[in-house]
């Protein structure tokens, strides 16, 4: 009976190890979450307009697709 209360004992230690370790790494993601966002609160810009840079690169690939469409029209092709 002794066995069993120590091995209950030990077990239940354990988890209580694992899940302060698990809350710890909670809060570190958290922390780090919060600091991603505080930097997010001014980012960076790319182009002349103000565009974040992931909307920068959208619209420049945008802008890519309207000059092939005006040269095939300017050849003649039709798209």
């Amino acid at each position: 009976m002794s066995d069993q209360i120590i091995i209950a004992a030990a077990a239940l230690v354990a988890i209580g190890i694992i899940a302060l370790a698990a809350l710890r790494g909670w809060q570190g993601w958290l922390a780090l979450k919060e600091r991603e966002l505080e930097r997010g609160a001014h980012p960076q810009r790319e182009i002349e307009g103000g565009a974040p840079i992931g909307a920068a690169r959208i619209e420049i690939a945008d802008l890519k697709e309207r000059i092939r469409k005006l040269e095939a029209i300017a050849s003649g092709v039709d798209l």
